[in-house]
C-alpha cells in the first residue's frame, strides 16, 4: 500500500467523520414538528391583536385625533406621572434592593417576597389598598387631612403614588439582581484603602451596576406608563387631573372607537421604543431578570 493511498483513504474518512458530525448536528437543530406547531399559534396569538389595531387604525384622521386636546393632555400628564414615579422608586428602590440584596437580618426572604407582591397582585387590589391607607379616612390619610390639609385621592399626586406602587418592584428586583452578581473585589478594594461604605455604595457600587439601574428605570417607567386598575381606584378618571393614557384610551372606547385605537397606537409605539432600548440588555436569548 503507497503512503499516498492511505493518505487520502485516511482523509476520505476524516471527510467523511466531518460531514457526520455536521449532519448530525444539522438534525439536532432542526425544530421538531410537534413544538413547531404550537409554537406558530402562539406567534400568531401574541401578533394578530396588534396587526388588528394597526389595521384598523383610522390613519386618514390620525392626526387631527393625536392633537385633540384630551389625548394630548393624557399623554403629557402620563409621561410626568410615570416620570415622577420613577424618579420616586429609584430614590426608594435601590436602597431597598442594597438591603435585600446585600442585607443579613432574619426575614430577608419574607420581606422580599412582600416587595414583590405588587408584581403579582392585581392593580385594582393595589388601588383599594391605597385607598385604605391613604384615603380621607385611610389609616394615615386621615392624619394628612387632619393635620396638614393633604389629601392624595383623586389628584394628581394619587397618580404618581398609584404607578410607584405597583412599579417600583420591576426596579427592585432588576437591582438586586446587578447587586448580587457585582465584583465585591472591587467594594472590598476601596474599603482596605479607607473609603467609607456610602462612599464606596456610590463611587464603586453605582458605576458598576449602572447598566442594570438604567434598565430597571426604563422597566418601571414603562410600567407606570400603563398603569391602569390601581390608578382608576385610587385616583379616578379626571380628564387633565388624573387621566393617563390609558385610561382615556378606556374611555375613547366607549364614545370614539376610532379615538382609541389612535391613542392604542400611541401606547404600541411607545413600548416598542422601550423593547428596543432593553433589547442588548434584558433581551438576548438566555438573559433574565
Amino acid at each position: 500500500m503507497s503512503r499516498a493511498g492511505a493518505s487520502a483513504r485516511a482523509s476520505s474518512r476524516t471527510g467523511t467523520g466531518t460531514r457526520s458530525r455536521a449532519n448530525r448536528a444539522d438534525v439536532a437543530g432542526r425544530t421538531p414538528w410537534p413544538l413547531a406547531a404550537p409554537a406558530a399559534v402562539a406567534v400568531a396569538f401574541l401578533l394578530l391583536p396588534l396587526a388588528g389595531l394597526v389595521l384598523r387604525a383610522p390613519w386618514s384622521t390620525l392626526p387631527a385625533v393625536l392633537v385633540e386636546s384630551a389625548a394630548v393632555d393624557a399623554l403629557r400628564l402620563s409621561v410626568v406621572t410615570a416620570s415622577l414615579a420613577t424618579l420616586l422608586s429609584v430614590l426608594f428602590g435601590v436602597p431597598l434592593a442594597w438591603v435585600l440584596a446585600r442585607g443579613q437580618f432574619a426575614g430577608r426572604s419574607l420581606l422580599r417576597a412582600l416587595v414583590m407582591l405588587p408584581l403579582v397582585l392585581p392593580p385594582v387590589v393595589g388601588g383599594v389598598a391605597l385607598l385604605f391607607v391613604l384615603g380621607r379616612r385611610g389609616l394615615l390619610g386621615q392624619y394628612l387631612d387632619q393635620w396638614f390639609g393633604i389629601t392624595l385621592p383623586f389628584t394628581t399626586a394619587g397618580v404618581v403614588l398609584a404607578e410607584t406602587f405597583v412599579a417600583m418592584p420591576f426596579l427592585v428586583i432588576t437591582v438586586e439582581g446587578a447587586l448580587r452578581s457585582a465584583n465585591r473585589g472591587l467594594e472590598e478594594a476601596a474599603a482596605t484603602l479607607g473609603s467609607r461604605p456610602f462612599a464606596t455604595f456610590r463611587r464603586v457600587t453605582l458605576p458598576l451596576i449602572a447598566p442594570s439601574l438604567v434598565a430597571g428605570a426604563v422597566l418601571c417607567w414603562a410600567r407606570a406608563l400603563g398603569e391602569f386598575g390601581a390608578t382608576i381606584t385610587f385616583a379616578g378618571n379626571l380628564p387633565g387631573i388624573t387621566q393617563t393614557m390609558p385610561l382615556a384610551v378606556y374611555q375613547a372606547l366607549e364614545r370614539d372607537p376610532d379615538a382609541a385605537v389612535a391613542l392604542s397606537l400611541v401606547m404600541l409605539v411607545v413600548s416598542i421604543a422601550v423593547l428596543a432600548l432593553l433589547r442588548d440588555r434584558w433581551l438576548r436569548p438566555g438573559s433574565a431578570l
